[in-house]
């Protein structure tokens, strides 16, 4: 396919190292088509391996003791695939795309603010059936960097189930679903890298904010276009929205899956759902 998904955010992820090194980028999960204009964002390293945080707030230490990985060999993927790819949704915004997951069977569905922050309060919504029906952004909550739009005309969609965040355990497993570079219904599995990682992302413009979150860190492979889409748990419950991933900077400026991404705790999105709501 020719699209652009949305322009992924990029940033810096900086752990103490010699003055000469490069420091690697840091971006959003949204793909540009074809091009993708990277913002810069910064995400500071405090203690090595332990600590990360932005350069204006105090550092927030991370779980990353080593664990055992259990055996995902155990997992049907499979069953999990066929249960979550019903709850999420393409979202088409002007020559650009994310992703988005369903909350409600009239079609309130849930994205990331930076998907829909150039729609113009207009888009479409991309179902799993192929269906492309209209929909209208409802609310957002740029300092979460979440978003509710609202589809038209639908109904009996199958909302995404959600699992309590704060229970998930690094080498967990999990399934990243979304749209990357415009490949509706894609899926990947990988573990829970670490936990409470704090990512900070400026806003797009002179007087935007910034935005910062703990997030879960996940090897599962996600690429510009995931940004709004669904991480999930091997019962095929929502864990997290995709929404950022590391990569290293490149001469083209575009960004791919080096197996650093990270995802808003599904605890923080429901919050944010129910103000927005």
């Amino acid at each position: 396919m020719t699209e652009q998904s949305f322009p992924a955010m990029s940033g810096s992820l900086v752990e103490p190292q010699p003055a000469v090194a490069q420091a690697p980028k840091f971006w959003r999960r949204t793909a540009p088509m074809l091009t993708a204009a990277a913002l810069v964002a910064g995400l500071f390293g405090g203690v090595t391996g332990a600590v990360i945080a932005s350069p204006d707030s105090p550092a927030a230490s991370s779980s990353v003791a080593a664990q055992t990985v259990s055996n995902q060999s155990t997992v049907d993927w499979t069953s999990t695939a066929s249960t979550v790819l019903p709850s999420v949704v393409q979202v088409n915004v002007g020559n650009g795309l994310g992703s988005g997951v369903i909350l409600t069977a009239d079609g309130k569905i849930l994205t990331n603010n930076h998907v829909v922050a150039s729609s113009g309060g207009r888009l479409t919504v991309t179902l799993n059936d192929g269906r492309e029906v209209p929909a209208t952004v409802v609310s957002t909550d740029p300092a979460s960097d979440l978003a509710v739009v609202q589809a038209t005309g639908v109904s009996g969609l199958t909302p995404i189930k959600w699992a309590d965040s704060d229970s998930v355990k690094v080498g967990d497993a999990v399934m990243a679903i979304g749209s990357p570079s415009g490949l509706q219904g894609t899926v990947t599995t990988g573990i829970v890298s670490a936990l409470d990682r704090k990512v900070t992302v400026p806003g797009e413009g002179r007087r935007a904010s910034s935005v910062s979150y703990q997030a879960i860190q996940t090897d599962a492979s996600i690429n510009p276009g995931n940004s709004g889409g669904a991480l999930v748990n091997s019962a095929g419950e929502l864990i997290g929205i995709n929404s950022a991933i590391y990569s290293p900077a490149s001469s083209s400026g575009e960004a791919g899956s080096v197996g650093i991404g990270f995802a808003i705790p599904s605890n923080t999105a429901k919050q944010i759902v129910d103000k927005l709501s």
